[in-house]
This record gives structure tokens, C-alpha cells and sequence, in this order.
């Protein structure tokens, strides 16, 4: 079974946030890369050299912009988070200027008047057509618990639950294995519903202390142990208390699907009386 997904806003009311590609910036890789041929085949070496600081300088920028775009993603897809803490697109803008100067000036030879003129369009072409980084924090109220808890807490679980994805990869076992896959697909099934609807986490609490920090600990004992320590009855044990995990995964699930009808009704009800009086 592949692993869940995160949450998606598309699946909302809301209008989903549309990722950019950062593969434009990929194409002025191309005529650096053939410059760096024809130099290298006319055996001149300086223009070789500066043609490969160009194609250097360019790559770096692209790929700059493709974290700075994931990252982005990233903050517009969650409920609560935080803005990124390293601004990357304007990283990556400034990185574009310094290349397409040091490009235009340095290894095209053209006068620094002229590079810094296209260093400045360049930097400017940028920002109308990716924007801007994140720069406001999604702290929104969600009543009596605390925006910075609820992202810090849904963290904590998702690095446990990678670690234990990470040695998920040395079970060789393919009950166990499959097991194990299925539970941390459940979990991080929760943790999206949580994510989605952060006020869950008051009865999903227990589940993220408890149950995903025991599969952590269970999964690194079962994995710190050699091969032939492991036998039938230990794995068999393990493949049960999987199972009943599994188990309880499904009513936790359960349980906040009907928290959210709960919510649901109230809200029905409220608006009904207020149309009544």
C-alpha cells in the first residue's frame, strides 16, 4: 500500500493553490551548456572556464527556485504553519541578477552597464511572474488551544512516524512489513485530519503521545535486534500487536469523523435558531 497523502485543500471549499513550475529557469542551462562545448572544442580555455562559473551560477539558481516554490507549496497547502524561515525566492532572484550579470558581462563580454540592465529585468521578471515569499504566519484562532501547539505536535508525530518508515526499510519479513505499512498509513491519515480540522486534536491527543511514540519505540526494538535473534513467535507477536494497532487507527479514525458530524450538527442547529428568531 503506497503512503497517504497529505492533506489536500483542493478536497475544501477552498480554491487550491496552484504550484509553479520552476523548470523555466532550467532553460538557460542549455545555451551556457553548448557554449561550454564550443569553447572546450575550440580549446579556449578561458571562455571554457567562464562559461562553466555561468552554468554553475544558473543551476544554482534554478535550483534555489525549486525549493523556494515547494516550500511555498508547502505553507499554502497546511491550515496552521509557519512562513518559511529562509526566504529562497528572493534568494533566488538575487542569485538570477548575479548571474545574468557575471553571464552578460563577465563571460558574454558586454559592458557592466549592459549587465546590470538585464541583472535588473531579470530580478524584476521574476517577482511578477512567481511572486513573493510567504512572509505571515497562519496562526489563525482555533479556540482554547494553541496554533504554535498544534504545528509543533503534528511535526513531532511526522518525524516519528518517518523514523519509523526509515526502519520499515530493514524488516525483511513481508507480514510485518505490510503491517507496518498499513498502520503508518493510518497515522498519517489522522494527522491529516487533524491538520485539516486543527480543534481535533483535543481527542486525538492521546493518540499521537501514545500510539504513534509506541510504534516508534517497538519498531526500533524490533529492528535493533540481530537476525537470528528474531524467531517465528516474535515475529508473530509483532504481526498481532500490529494488527490490534491497526484496530485502533480505524477508531480513532472513526471517532474524529463523527467529532466532525458532531460539529457539523451544532452548526446546524445554531443557524436554525438564529433563522427562527
Amino acid at each position: 500500500m503506497s503512503k497517504a497523502t497529505r492533506y489536500d485543500p483542493s478536497k475544501s471549499g477552498k480554491t487550491p493553490f496552484k504550484l509553479k513550475r520552476g523548470n523555466f529557469l532550467y532553460l538557460f542551462l542549455a545555451p551556457l551548456f553548448l557554449a561550454i562545448i564550443l569553447a572546450l572544442m575550440a580549446r579556449n580555455i578561458p571562455a571554457f572556464i567562464l562559461n562553466s562559473i555561468a552554468f554553475g551560477l544558473f543551476f544554482a539558481t534554478a535550483k534555489l527556485n525549486t525549493i523556494g516554490l515547494t516550500k511555498e507549496y508547502e505553507y499554502h497547502t497546511k491550515t496552521l504553519t509557519k512562513a518559511p524561515p529562509v526566504p529562497y525566492k528572493m534568494i533566488t532572484a538575487g542569485m538570477l541578477g548575479i548571474s545574468t550579470l557575471f553571464t552578460a558581462s563577465v563571460a558574454g563580454g558586454e559592458s557592466l552597464v549592459t549587465g546590470f540592465f538585464l541583472g535588473a529585468i531579470s530580478i524584476a521578471g521574476y517577482f511578477l511572474y512567481y511572486g513573493f515569499d510567504p512572509r505571515v504566519d497562519k496562526l489563525e484562532n482555533i479556540g482554547d488551544i494553541s496554533a504554535a501547539f498544534v504545528i509543533e505536535t503534528l511535526a513531532e508525530a511526522r518525524e516519528k512516524l518517518a523514523s519509523v518508515e526509515e526502519n520499515m526499510r530493514l524488516i525483511k519479513e513481508p507480514e510485518v512489513h505490510g503491517k507496518l505499512r498499513v498502520a503508518t498509513d493510518k497515522a498519517y491519515e489522522i494527522l491529516n485530519n487533524i491538520e485539516a480540522d486543527p480543534k481535533d486534536l483535543r481527542v486525538a491527543r492521546k493518540f499521537i503521545i501514545v500510539y504513534i511514540d509506541g510504534i516508534k519505540k517497538v519498531t526500533e526494538s524490533y529492528t535493533g535486534m540481530k537476525e537470528d535473534e528474531i524467531n517465528t513467535e516474535t515475529k508473530e507477536r509483532f504481526a498481532m500487536l500490529l494488527s490490534d494497532v491497526e484496530k485502533k487507527f480505524d477508531k480513532e479514525i472513526l471517532r474524529l469523523k463523527k467529532n466532525n458530524q458532531f460539529d457539523l450538527d451544532v452548526h446546524i442547529d445554531v443557524l436554525q435558531e438564529q433563522i427562527k428568531n
